[in-house]
């Protein structure tokens, strides 16, 4: 089978598409034939950095990727609600982009029928982490939030589950973005030094971070309370009294509300580009760039 693994920390040189046997599926574990995978900065962060791998739990050899979609082809527990044909999406920190892996049951999610294979595998990772950031910032409809790094994979999610639950969103990105962040409904504001004088005006009461801490930095020269903020960026460590969000912490509950969103429609996810697998590095370069205006895919 098609595997693409890296076998020491590093960047793009360190990655080769290679064969390897297929896994065979034991009691506990379920087979998943990999159709598409959804490309998360987690995934080249963590190759490149060998003491955030640690923290991770990832050893050498280690397959590429964490987010998933596919069809199960092997049902190893015999209580399990999954069954041979059911397509599924999730995550796995042992790795996805290869024809079939080996995952836990708690690791998947039914793919509803309303949902594409290349949206289904931006969910798990992305739609988890924004769950949990637009909680522990506790936001409300009586909200004005602001969303640092907004446009990003996870910005996407956070932005529509806090207009779902009828806040209104502000969010930083270039000012070549704001036409993006508009169509998620968000108004845009342009990062950098100076940012809450610009937001002086916006009665700022809760803040999402999710990519620098400028923006926790901002929420708080504004006086917006610490019991509001939240962040997905724990090193270095976050102001006191600032929540640390991470798709982990995301609940079965959690996660429901988000494939209904996506199913239903009320979460839109854009996808920017499917890359076939071959052209793997082109697809994590896009994705190293941080410039995109969706996700990006791998298939097979």
């Amino acid at each position: 089978m098609k595997t693409l693994q890296y076998n020491d920390f590093g960047g793009l040189e360190v990655l080769n598409l290679i064969e390897l046997a297929e896994p065979t599926v034991t009691a506990e574990t379920i087979k998943v034939n990999v159709t598409t995978i959804g490309l998360n900065p987690m995934d080249w962060l963590i190759m490149s950095n060998k003491e955030l791998a640690t923290n991770f739990g990832v050893q050498l050899p280690q397959i590429f990727g964490y987010d998933f979609s596919g069809i199960v082809t092997a049902v190893g527990p015999k209580d399990s609600m999954f069954k041979v044909g059911d397509r599924v999406f999730g995550s796995t920190m042992t790795g996805s982009a290869a024809e079939y892996i080996l995952v836990q049951p708690n690791q998947l999610y039914l793919t509803p029928d309303a949902v594409s294979d290349e949206v289904a595998a931006t969910i798990a990772i992305a739609g988890g982490t924004a769950i949990d950031a637009v909680n522990k910032a506790a936001i409300t409809k009586d909200d004005t939030v602001l969303i640092g790094g907004a446009a990003g994979g996870v910005g996407i999610f956070a932005i529509q589950l806090a207009k779902i639950k009828g806040a209104k969103v502000i969010g930083t990105a270039s000012n070549a973005t704001s036409n993006f962040l508009s169509s998620l409904g968000a108004e845009q504001v342009t990062y950098g030094p100076g940012l809450a004088k610009r937001l002086a005006d916006k009665n700022i009461t809760a803040t999402i971070d999710l990519y620098s801490h400028e923006a926790l930095d901002a929420a708080i020269e504004l006086g917006v309370s610490p019991h509001k903020l939240s962040t997905i960026i724990g090193f270095p460590e976050p102001p006191k009294g600032v929540s640390y969000a991470t798709g982990s912490n995301a609940t079965p509950i959690d996660m429901e509300l988000v494939i209904h969103a996506v199913a239903s429609g009320k979460i839109q996810v854009p996808i920017e580009n499917n890359f076939p697998i071959e052209n793997f590095k082109e697809a994590i370069a896009a994705s190293m760039a941080r410039h995109t205006h969706g996700k990006l895919v791998l298939s097979f």
